[in-house]
């Protein structure tokens, strides 16, 4: 592959980021304006949010430490592989949260539902999507490590799923401490 569709390649990353980080500010924005409309449900978000965002850290520090790996030449079959095993546990831990709120009487849609329950639902579920994404990235990712294609002067396919994993995780604290505080 040669430099100029390699550039193309990690421009195509950007702008589809800045189009996921685009839909996610009119989320977050309909979330305020709706609130400041009244007839807004008050809840606690659940711990599982919380354990949720310890997972997607550390599942991004992991990456970072592979990435120096490849510069010096070590495998990072294991790290790749607990990365995508920790976006599984995010994964998890985001469908108990759903859990919890729902024994809250926090629903989606429905009778007794309420517009602040449905933005939460709307806005992780949105986010698990994007998610669903990076861990088949992450897969890919895997078999090509597991192939010995990554080296110090080959990574692109390792940087960009790389980037994007940052990218949700980065995106995840915002949305957490956006809907704890907000």
């Amino acid at each position: 592959m040669n430099l100029i569709q390699k550039k193309s390649l990690k421009q195509l990353l950007w702008i589809g980021i800045g189009a996921i980080v685009m839909f996610f500010a009119g989320l977050t924005s309909a979330y305020i304006v709706r609130k400041a409309e009244g007839n807004w449900l008050e809840f606690i978000l659940p711990d599982w949010f919380l354990y949720s965002t310890i997972t997607i850290i550390s599942s991004s520090v992991l990456l970072i430490i592979a990435r120096f790996y490849i510069n010096k030449e070590k495998p990072i079959i294991q790290l790749i592989l607990t990365t995508l095993l920790l976006g599984v546990l995010f994964s998890y831990f985001q469908f108990r949260g759903w859990q919890e709120l729902t024994m809250q009487g926090v629903f989606l849609t429905g009778e007794g539902s309420n517009v602040a329950g449905s933005f939460l639902y709307v806005i992780t579920l949105a986010h698990l999507v994007h998610l669903l994404g990076g861990l088949i990235a992450l897969v890919v990712t895997l078999i090509n490590a597991r192939g010995g294609k990554y080296t110090s002067n080959n990574y692109l396919g390792f940087e960009l799923a790389s980037n994007y994993w940052h990218f949700l995780g980065l995106l995840w604290v915002y949305l957490f401490f956006f809907l704890k505080f907000f």
